[in-house]
């Protein structure tokens, strides 16, 4: 196909922001920072290498990534405690902060809701920024890794990806099927993965991750939280997808309380106001 003459102009032509956050709400960092002093850890989950493991937090609680024992990246999936049907909502939050998050920003949840369930408020590796590949850490751009996708382009039935430790931990959690655990499972956060687009082809890519034992992000649980979090079976990331050859290590969770009145003041995000008529009738039911 021939290229128009006009071609270098269209390509000229400035972009433009789609979700401008000038009034997106701001949380309060100097609160959150209070609450992570002097706070109280009240107990710890280890997800083995090539395993998945669900925690649970509180409202008003902060739970804490680690990495131990050596550089390993998780996937992150994040559910309300008292409804699965509301779930973390990678694309959005991607819209909302780009496709890497660090501190002062939130993990925002599936429509209708709508809301933060989870905000960074500390990160080790907050220095990282975006490197001359145009990579950053901790991506909401990436999925999972999954047997699906591994059968299409390598054939074989691999168990051990994130996709299917996260589906094995909910339903030993929340005692679902597979199959009922399975259609809870969703898009992560790539927590301590370093990733980006290459700029000649558009294509993902990873590598290894600069996490090393002792780095951890923290969160502030905006709402009751059901997590689950896969250390992925491609250990840093930095040669091999999803092997049972790549070097892996477990990752820790640690919930934390923080001191009594530390978040005075704080209040749990409502489900979105939007009224849910999409243009007809009333509106629909929205008691959550």
């Amino acid at each position: 196909m021939p290229i128009p003459q006009d071609a270098d102009a269209r390509r000229a032509v400035a972009p433009v922001i789609c979700y401008p956050t000038d009034t997106l709400p701001q949380p309060d960092m100097a609160l959150y920072a209070r609450a992570r002093k002097d706070m109280t850890k009240v107990s710890e989950t280890l997800a083995p290498p090539r395993e998945a493991a669900c925690f649970e937090v509180p409202a008003g609680h902060i739970f804490r990534i680690s990495s131990v024992e050596g550089p390993q990246v998780g996937d992150l999936n994040l559910w309300n405690a008292n409804d699965l049907s509301e779930r973390f909502y990678s694309g959005k939050t991607r819209a909302l902060h780009g496709t890497h998050i660090t501190t002062g920003e939130r993990m925002w949840s599936s429509f209708p809701t709508l809301r933060p369930m989870a905000t960074v408020i500390h990160d080790t590796l907050g220095w990282y920024g975006i490197d001359e590949y145009g990579g950053s850490v901790h991506d909401v751009i990436g999925t999972r890794c999954d047997p699906y996708t591994g059968n299409l382009l390598q054939g074989g039935h691999y168990h051990h990806c994130c996709h299917s430790n996260l589906t094995r931990a909910l339903s030993d959690h929340a005692g679902l099927s597979m199959a009922e655990a399975e259609g809870h499972v969703h898009d992560v956060l790539n927590v301590f993965m370093c990733t980006g687009f290459t700029r000649d082809t558009g294509q993902y890519f990873m590598k290894a991750s600069p996490v090393r034992p002792g780095d951890h992000i923290d969160f502030l649980a905006e709402i009751d939280l059901l997590g689950a979090l896969s250390a992925c079976p491609g250990g840093d990331c930095g040669s091999e997808h999803t092997s049972d050859v790549a070097q892996c290590h477990p990752l820790k969770i640690e919930v934390f309380a923080p001191a009594p009145g530390a978040l005075d003041g704080w209040q749990r995000p409502s489900p979105n106001g939007y009224d849910r008529s999409h243009g007809r009738g009333d509106g629909a039911d929205t008691d959550r």
